[in-house]
């Protein structure tokens, strides 16, 4: 289906002609037409899916037929998402949406002044791309008020469960009038996601479009096996044997994402760091570099793993493996996206195999292992062949020193 069939807005299809979209995603076929007509949704989505546009083209579309006056302070639309780099994302997205309409879009996140949103606020605004927290900061200092609000959407909203935010989302949507739209989000549809729908939504309609942990069949899943200790020698290896560029690289800890960061320093490899330490302005600048090809590898733990859009990423490297097999569907689902080619690629040590095991359970394929002469681990038969051999001599140990035993005890009965 394609978007030009929807009869949109001559705004809005300009601005969809000079992004470049033709083609609808499965979730845009099936949530714009529903949500255009003012149905509460519950959508099962992945990241990299295409629904941003999925429920933010139906809302601007309601705007365009029922224009009204900008109010300072009072939007008509507002979207919640977890984390501010989901915020600054999807304002820049929805502002490509609506380039050629008269409205005024504004996020609002932690990390900033509260000075310089409080402006834009009082200037007028039409949609709000918040941070839950931020923005109860905001209604506080009376900077903000939602009565006005017509449409709420809840981008993440299995996530913002996992951290905690949900209290905060009910206490806003409370000032909401209860006649709004709303629109739920969700990468998972489980329990605490359904509970959620049915506290929030009216008479909503399921959406879904992908097997939960699906990966997309546009994306290579290789693995190296190598011992720890080589994994930031193989991986400066590969960068200049492929002359991999735009190379995201996951870690499990910010103390690994050090360490190869100051490898790469010591290789002259342009590079920055992604993880929880970094200020929020380091870690908007690390993003905004490698966006802008300024930089070649960016080293991120989980912090960057969800949310994170970079056009014509290829590569994505686990430098470890996540704890949590899920993580790992979350962390690859940076590259091949929108039908581009990406590969996942793993460094894979002794201790880890079991891990990569349990991912290609999830995700349904066996990995493919690829091994580099001067680097290499043991297979896992031949650990557990090892081993067997260990426990051999102990078993041998233990009957060896019954015999004894026994002789001792025989000895012992001549003896008497």
């Amino acid at each position: 289906m394609i978007f030009s069939s929807l009869d949109l807005s001559p705004e809005i299809q300009r601005a969809l002609d000079e992004c470049g979209y033709e083609q609808m995603t499965a979730i845009q076929e099936q949530a714009i037409i529903p949500a255009r007509r003012g149905k509460d949704i519950l959508a099962n989505a992945q990241t990299g899916t295409g629904k941003t546009a999925a429920f933010a083209l139906p809302i601007l579309q309601q705007m365009s037929d029922n224009p009204k006056s900008v109010l300072a302070g009072s939007p008509r639309a507002l979207i919640l998402t977890p984390t501010r780099e989901l915020a600054e994302q999807l304002t820049e997205t929805i502002k490509r949406y609506a380039q050629f309409m008269p409205l005024t879009i504004t996020a609002l996140f932690g990390g900033v002044k509260m000075s310089a949103q409080q402006k834009k606020i009082k200037a007028g605004i039409d949609i709000v791309i918040a941070t839950p927290g931020r923005l109860l900061e905001h209604m506080d200092q009376g900077n903000v008020k939602l009565s006005s609000v017509e449409f709420v959407v809840l981008d993440e909203a299995d996530r913002m469960l996992d951290m905690g935010f949900i209290a905060d989302v009910q206490t806003l949507l409370e000032k909401t009038p209860k006649k709004r739209q709303t629109l739920l989000f969700s990468a998972t549809i489980s329990q605490p996601v359904k509970a959620l729908a049915k506290k929030l939504l009216n008479n909503h309609q399921l959406i879904s479009v992908a097997k939960q942990n699906a990966i997309a069949d546009t994306v290579e899943h290789v693995a190296y096996p190598v011992g720890e200790h080589q994994k930031a020698e193989l991986f400066v290896e590969l960068l200049e044997q492929h002359n991999w560029f735009k190379v995201l690289v996951f870690t499990s800890t910010k103390a690994q994402a050090d360490e190869l960061m100051a490898k790469l320093k010591q290789a002259k490899i342009k590079a920055a760091i992604c993880h929880g330490d970094k200020s929020q302005g380091a870690r908007r600048r690390a993003i905004a570099d490698f966006k802008a090809d300024k930089i070649q590898v960016l080293v991120a733990t989980e912090v960057a793993a969800r949310g994170l859009d970079i056009q014509n990423l290829d590569h994505v490297v686990n430098f470890n493996l996540p704890y949590l097999p899920e993580d790992y569907v979350h962390r690859i689902g940076r590259t091949g996206r929108a039908g581009n080619r990406g590969q996942a690629i793993s460094f894979v040590s002794r201790e880890e195999e079991r891990t990569l095991n349990n991912i290609e359970r999830l995700i349904g394929e066996r990995i493919k292992r690829i091994k580099v002469p001067g680097y290499s681990v043991g297979s896992r038969d031949t650990i557990l062949n090892n081993l067997s051999e260990r426990n051999r001599p102990a078993k041998s140990n233990r009957a060896s020193k019954t015999r004894i035993d026994s002789n001792k005890r025989g000895a012992g009965k001549k003896n008497r």
